[in-house]
Parts: structure tokens; sequence; C-alpha cells
């Protein structure tokens, strides 16, 4: 009974060396991908490699539950042999990692308990729960479940829910103001609440295009000069009439608009 006890522990040490290993490969695997193919790793093989060390670490954990698998913490590993030697065998199958097997060494690799400095953070951590009474514990329980809740209800929504519940917001969402736009259209279609006023400033008769508009009348005039026919001036401005009871003369400040205009003229029609 005793012997085949001892085999079956050694198949299923075997099993977790082997099960291990894998587990150890495939961090290998990510660490390389991670340090030196970053440029060109995509996150779908990311998450590829965390499903497959997902599945490698439930199996070993199935193998560990198993009823097949005998209780290793009824079995006691005693150190036979302490050396500050280096020992090649030990090297090579911790993989240079453990070079010697010291007095140094052992309490951290056969350690059943954890470091002292995370003995005292955990006995922290349980004091500060037990001075928190148990309605403000259930009230911060209550609101971390409903986080949680609101959550995975959210990861759970297949995508295209979220894309199309953005799209309804998008379109219900008005990108401007009817009113805005309405006033421009009368704006500039026919003038309605633009200011009709003149700038201040003294306005050259005469040059067309430099000088206000004038509203109500075209911004350049013919005159015909009694007397002098087929002459004609573009006056840039209102031209006064002739003085009556004195045909051919002409007034005064007919003879300014016109010598200012002909001085304005384009240079072919000089």
């Amino acid at each position: 009974m005793q012997q085949r006890e001892e085999k079956q522990l050694e198949a299923t040490v075997e099993s977790l060396i082997s099960r291990v290993a894998h587990v150890k490969n495939s961090l290998q695997s990510l660490i390389y991908k991670l340090e030196n193919e970053y440029d060109r790793l995509t996150w779908p093989s990311v998450l590829d490699n965390f499903a497959l060390l997902s599945g490698q670490l439930n199996t070993i954990n199935k193998l560990l539950k198993s009823d097949k698998t005998p209780s290793f913490r009824n079995q006691v590993i005693i150190p036979l042999l302490l050396s500050p030697d280096r020992d090649e065998d030990l090297a090579k199958l911790t993989e240079q990692r453990v070079p010697v097997f010291s007095h140094e060494i052992v309490p951290d690799h056969l350690r059943t308990k954890p470091d002292p400095e995370v003995e005292e953070l955990e006995k922290q951590l349980n004091a500060e729960a037990a001075r928190i009474g148990p309605d403000a514990a259930q009230k911060q329980i209550q609101t971390l479940n409903k986080l949680c809740s609101n959550l995975l209800e959210k990861l759970n929504n297949p995508r295209e829910d979220r894309e199309s519940e953005t799209a309804a917001l998008r379109q219900n969402k008005p990108s401007f103001n009817p009113a805005d736009t309405t006033a421009l259209v009368s704006a500039v279609g026919f003038g309605k609440n633009l200011s009709k006023c003149r700038p201040p400033g003294p306005v050259a008769p005469g040059h067309p295009g430099q000088g206000p508009i004038m509203t109500g009348g075209p911004t350049l005039q013919q005159v015909t000069i009694g007397g002098a026919s087929g002459h004609q001036g573009a006056i840039g401005g209102p031209v006064a009439s002739q003085q009556t009871g004195q045909p051919g003369k002409m007034p005064s400040s007919i003879k300014t608009n016109i010598k200012s205009a002909s001085g304005s003229m384009h240079p072919y029609n000089r």
C-alpha cells in the first residue's frame, strides 16, 4: 500500500513538473514578444497568450484538486545537506537560478509561511477591517457589488449595441442653432437687420470701388454737358443740376466734378 502511494506521488509530481514547464515556456514566449516584438505585436495576439496561460493554470488547479492526486500537505521536505559550495546538479535542475543550497537560501525556498513583512502588513489590514463597523462594511460591500455589476453588464453587452446607442445619441443631439441659421440666411439674402449707416470719413468722388456704396442709387452716373455734346464723364456721387437762366454756361460745381473725374479715368479713355 505504501509503495503504491509512493508511485502515485512520483507520477503526480512528474505531471506537475511537466505542466509547470509548459507554463514557464508560455511566459518566456510572451515576455520575449513584449520586449523584442512590441512594434509588431497586436492586441488579439496578447489576448491569445493570456488565454493559453489561463488554460494551463486551470489544468494545474484541476490536477491538484483531483481525487487521485495525493495530498501534498501531508508531505514534508527536509534538507539533508546544506553547503555553501556550488552544486552543479542543482544549478542544472534549476536552470542556474539556485547554484548553491546553503543556510541563506533554504529559508526562502522551503518557507511555508509568508515573509515577515507580508505577515505584518496582513496584521495591519486585519486590524483596520476589525475597526470598521458592520453597517459601514455592509454599505461598502453593496457599493462595490453595484459597481462590479454595472461593469459586468457593460462588458457583456455586444459591441454592436454600444455602437448603435452611440450613433443614436449623435443623431439626436443637434449640431446647429436653427435661429442663428435663419438669421444668417435673412441677412445674406434680404439684408435683414443690417446697418444702413454710412461709415464716417470723406468720400472721394469719381473713384469707384474706393468709397462707400451709396444706398438707393448707382455708383456711376453719366452726365451730358450742354454745349459740349459727346463728352461724358464718370462721376462717383450725385451731380448737381445746371443753373436755370444761363444756357450754355457750366456751373462751378460741375466743373470741379468733371475735372476730378477726368483725372481718374482709365488711360484708354483719355
